[in-house]
């Protein structure tokens, strides 16, 4: 079986499990109100869940188009991919996590944007930052005067 499939086998797993998850245990504790309600907290967990495991069913089934022979990733030759990418950018995503309280949300958020396209390739960067901090501060917006959800925004030693 091709490394596609087989990822999607590990993510039906998944899926069926957060399924399981949304559509049998979230709701149990719900107040009496909150039942009458139309859509309750479990309903986006419930449509991501099926609409996992409706994608990977397509890749194990093999229906999505069939890619040209060179475009399969061949596991022997992972050493020719493009790997210290894909780490300093998984390194980067952790270091958003853990810097995102101390240094606020828009210092990390546009840190985060700005080094990961930097590691993708994007050198224009008259482009780069405005683009960054931009939809770093469009996104804090809707957060937080939108939706009414508290995001620091600046550092703590600043007052955010």
């Amino acid at each position: 079986m091709a490394l596609d499939r087989w990822v999607a086998l590990v993510l039906l797993g998944i899926c069926l499990a957060y399924g399981y998850a949304a559509w049998f245990t979230m709701d149990g504790n719900l107040a009496p109100f909150m039942r009458r309600n139309p859509i309750w907290p479990s309903t986006f967990p419930k449509v991501l869940s099926v609409l996992g495991i409706f994608a990977t069913l397509i890749i194990l089934l093999g229906i999505e188009k069939a890619a040209p022979k060179d475009a399969e990733i061949d596991y022997r030759r992972l050493h020719e991919y493009h790997l210290g990418q894909a780490l300093l950018l998984l390194a980067l995503m952790v270091a958003y996590a853990l810097c995102l309280r101390p240094l606020g949300f828009l210092f990390s958020t546009s840190a985060f944007l700005i080094l990961g396209s930097l590691t993708l390739g994007e050198r224009k960067w008259h482009i780069m930052v405005p683009v960054a901090v931009s939809a770093t501060f469009g996104v804090w917006y809707l957060v937080q005067e939108v939706l009414g959800i508290y995001m620091r925004p600046l550092p703590g030693f600043i007052g955010g």
